[in-house]
This record gives C-alpha cells, structure tokens and sequence, in this order.
C-alpha cells in the first residue's frame, strides 16, 4: 500500500448520481463498497463530505439569504450526507464515527483531534461534517484541515472526471490531462484543483493531493496501491 492512512473527500453533488438532487442510494451504496475494500486492506479512512447536493451557502447568498446563514445551512447539509455515507458503510460492514465541527449530541460525536485520531487506529471510518464550523470557509478547505490535524498522508479528492485537466474536459475536447504537477504550476496555470485558501493550506504543509474519477468502480483501491491513477499536485 502506497498510503496507510488518507483522507477521502467527495462533494455532496457526487452522492446525487444521475438526480438533479438529493441523495441516490444506489452511488451511496457504490461508494461504501469501494470505502470497505481499502478498508479491509488495513488503510484507515477519514471521509469530509460536500453538501451541494443539498444546499450550498454561496448559492444561497445570491438568492438573497444572508452569507453567514446561508453558510451554516450549507454546514447541516453536509451533516446529512454524512449521516447517509455513515449508514452506507455500516451496512457494508464497517464501523464508523460522525463528527461534527457543530456540537449536535443526538447524532454526532463533537470533533476531537486526538479522539478522531484514536477511531482511526481502531480502524473506524471516521467522516467529518460540517465542514470547519466557521462560515466563508469551503468543505475543501475543511477536508486540507482535518488531514493536517489527523496526519494523512494525502488528500484524495474523487470526482467525476478523471484527474485535473488545462481546461474544463466537458467543455473542451481539446484539454490536455497532466499526469502530476507542483503546487506552482497549478498556480501559474490558474488550475481550479481546490479553492484558494484549501490549496494554500495544502502547499504550505506539503499534503498532496490526488484527483481521480471515484466514479469509476476500483479506481480509489487503485490510488491507494499507488497506481498511477488520476493526477497528483505535489511538490
């Protein structure tokens, strides 16, 4: 295993499937399977999740909602998707834990690094919601955040394409895909891998990332081997 412990994230428009929103049991189910096979290989998984297929707070805001608000619904939605990704893996067969940036007792435990820290070495799927906890800040930035503070190895973030591109492959048929590149060049290139503030959290503590197709059913057992599967931003 190239990797022992990662840290998975997944937008909340990837639970969709082919829905214009909401969650498609059918991709959840897909996705704890695919989370169970790297699990039985002894990788310890953490898991912060979108909540766009919900709600999303920037959206909101141009809709008339105040930011903050918008933000903090944005927060309970992506508590939701994990409460459905954490009833997904349990009924595969693997233990998990929610914890939430936002104290809600009835549902999640509250995030603790160390306690974060301790599931993962027993060997549960520990998925983060609720992003930081702190409006204007993105679900990837919480996902770079989370990493650092639990010691991942790498971020891997699926989504529906199948690694970063020079442009946008489901508008230009002519985009070229890179096989890895530095965090300068997807700087100079003006490359959309992560917001701002996640990927600037992400090269300062030299946390790679990898972007791949999780849509494409082995591939995130594939990444894990160290397959050379998507791209990699590093270094």
């Amino acid at each position: 295993m190239a990797y022992k412990r990662i840290l998975l994230k997944l937008s909340g428009e990837a639970l969709m499937g082919d829905r214009q929103s909401g969650i498609d049991p059918e991709r959840l189910a897909e996705y704890a399977q695919e989370i169970k096979n790297i699990v039985d290989r002894g990788i310890e998984v953490a898991i912060v999740i979108g909540g766009g297929n919900i709600f999303r707070g920037v959206a909101g805001a141009s809709n008339g909602i105040d930011r903050v608000q918008g933000d903090y619904m944005g927060m309970l939605a992506t508590a939701i998707n994990g409460l459905a990704l954490q009833s997904a893996i349990e009924a595969a067969g693997i233990k998990t834990r929610l914890l939430t940036a936002i104290k809600m007792e009835q549902v999640a435990e509250p995030f603790i690094k160390r306690r974060a820290v301790r599931h993962l070495e027993k060997g549960r799927v520990v998925i983060f919601g609720c992003g930081t906890g702190n409006p204007y800040f993105t679900t990837d930035t919480a996902a770079v955040l989370r990493a650092i503070e639990i010691g991942a190895e790498v971020i891997l973030k699926g989504t529906r394409v199948d690694g970063i591109y020079s442009s946008d492959p489901e508008k230009n048929k002519d985009a070229t895909k890179f096989e890895s590149i530095t965090y300068k060049d997807v700087m100079t290139k003006g490359l959309k891998v992560m917001d701002m503030t996640a990927f600037a959290l992400s090269q300062e503590n030299n946390l790679p990332i990898v972007v791949f197709d999780m849509n494409t059913q082995g591939n995130l057992e594939k990444v894990v081997s160290g397959e050379n599967i998507g791209t990699k931003v590093d270094k």
